[in-house]
């Protein structure tokens, strides 16, 4: 599978010392986890678990809180039904009749759509954006779940996996990795801040987390989630078509629809790591339904048809306002009157967001279901003249966009169409992989394939350093220390994971 790791690095300090060229449904709650598994009461406790997880490689007590995480979600699902098979013996089967369902039911959707059908996860833009923003924990450290085998890449039955985790990294390019894409889609629209996002969002996440850092104890339940999570979903089709068609980059999620198929993909790749590593001696029976329990995982914490439908835009937009309100209170003069209060007395407390919004509308600053160019509080948030120009994100500035239209938002307009006059088009914003093809002609950045340049990062200059004075085990555990969730994606993350690639056979 591998070179031995000797002959790796002898390879790579022959190309010219690390000169640089040669180079991852059931609901929990924080009162539902273990006694003892978090510190303290907060709300929150979900995410701060879940950054802690994500943002480091975590130490040993951290492991230990994730694993017992991780045994309170088994508890949740283990008595629930699964449909994989009573035997691995039928699991080609299993895989390509769910294929064949979810593409039956993709047709479908497809005649309903042309034969003149609404959209039938988002109602308009900012819905759209809503799902890709609270998503975003899980996207986030997409392939997690595989991490953890990667310290034992010269077992050659593991060779499916961690090759599955590798092009979830992109094989080390920036435009082929999953978790770069994701947050090169997050930063586009504006929706980079999450730190107020509802904390059981981040359940699906700290288990796949989890797994990455406790694959040793876990191993048939990462076996199982694996094979679960790299099937073909409706769900992706649908999401995918739908963005595409509200003028959102779907890249993100056609990738997934491509390197997930059943042929020579993820999904095939799944099924056939399970049959690889099926114990031949020992208890096959128990290895089996700990497998179907890691299967049952991926159905953990909110899933995707629940966020679509938790969508409420008045919540939303309560929401922006409660949070520019911090940052607001104070700022404004006090002939600045709404409804006979001051802007500054309005936003001094959380409570009085909703009031606020409604006296917008009662005094005419937002007409409600007119075109946004007719509410003077739109003017000062976009356009020409915008005193407030700045202050909401393009997320937001969509939000409120698509709040004041009403019923209208349906057409999917983009808010940055909003004050254009009559002939102006908006400027196209590119996708990802056309903003990476457009760099690359004009010589910023390199087509996969082709020798990196310099780039000015601390951690990528010190990994450089640090490689031609560690022996062998030393190299290659600082390699795969830099290919953890936390950091892949980074300039470090992918020079290590293209040496990683380096030594495949």
């Amino acid at each position: 599978m591998f070179i031995a790791a000797q002959e790796w690095f002898t390879t790579i300090e022959a190309n010219g010392k690390l000169n640089g060229r040669a180079n991852g449904n059931a609901n929990v709650s924080s009162e539902k986890l273990p006694a003892g598994l978090l510190s303290g009461s907060s709300p929150r406790s979900l995410a701060a678990l879940y950054q802690a997880l994500a943002s480091s490689n975590p130490p040993d007590n951290l492991r230990r809180r994730a694993a017992e995480f991780l045994e309170s979600q088994i508890a949740e699902v283990s008595g629930k039904s699964c449909d994989l098979p009573a035997a691995a013996e039928g699991l080609e089967a299993w895989m390509l009749g769910g294929a064949q369902l979810a593409t039956t039911q993709y047709k479908r959707y497809l005649v309903e759509r042309k034969a003149g059908g609404p959209r039938r996860y988002f109602g308009n833009r900012a819905h759209a954006l809503y799902f890709l923003r609270s998503v975003s924990p899980t996207k986030l450290v997409d392939g997690a779940w595989l991490y953890g085998l990667i310290a034992h890449w010269r077992n050659p039955r593991f060779s499916d996996l961690i090759r599955t985790y590798v092009e979830e990294l992109g094989e080390g390019e920036a435009d082929k990795n999953h978790v770069a894409i994701y947050r090169q889609l997050l930063a586009r629209y504006g929706l980079a801040s999450v730190e107020d996002l509802d904390d059981r969002l981040y359940t699906q996440g700290i288990v796949q987390l989890a797994l990455a850092y406790n694959a040793e104890d876990f191993l048939p339940e990462v076996i199982g989630f694996n094979l679960g999570y790299e099937q073909l979903p409706l769900h992706l089709l649908i999401t995918a078509y739908e963005l595409n068609e509200l003028g959102i980059d779907p890249y993100y999620f056609t990738l997934h629809v491509t390197v997930d198929n059943t042929d020579n993909g993820h999904a095939r790749r799944a099924v056939q790591a399970l049959k690889d590593t099926l114990p031949r001696v020992g208890d096959t029976t128990e290895f089996w339904r700990r497998v179907r329990v890691g299967y049952l995982l991926g159905n953990a914490g909110v899933d995707t048809h629940q966020i679509i439908e938790g969508f409420e835009i008045d919540r939303e937009v309560t929401r922006i306002f409660s949070r520019k309100r911090v940052a607001g209170h104070g700022a404004h003069s006090d002939y600045c009157r709404v409804g006979g209060r001051s802007i500054n007395d309005w936003l001094a407390r959380p409570e009085d967001m909703p009031g606020l919004l409604a006296a917008l509308q009662a005094s005419g600053w937002i007409k409600p279901g007119a075109p946004v160019v007719q509410s003077r509080f739109w003017n000062l948030l976009h356009g020409p003249r915008a005193e407030m120009f700045g202050v909401f994100t393009s997320y937001e500035l969509q939000v409120v966009h698509d709040w004041i239209r009403g019923a209208a938002s349906r057409d999917g307009q983009s808010c940055m169409q909003a004050s254009l006059t009559d002939g102006q088009q908006p400027p196209r914003q590119p996708s990802f992989r056309a903003a990476a093809q457009l760099a690359v002609a004009r010589g910023y950045a390199p087509l996969s394939g082709t020798a990196m340049p310099e780039l000015l990062d601390t951690d990528l200059s010190e990994l450089k350093q640090q490689l031609p004075l560690l022996d062998s085990k030393e190299r290659t555990a600082l390699l795969l220390d830099a290919m953890a969730p936390s950091q892949h994606w980074t300039p470090a993350g992918l020079f290590a994971t293209r040496l990683f690639c380096q030594c495949a056979t």
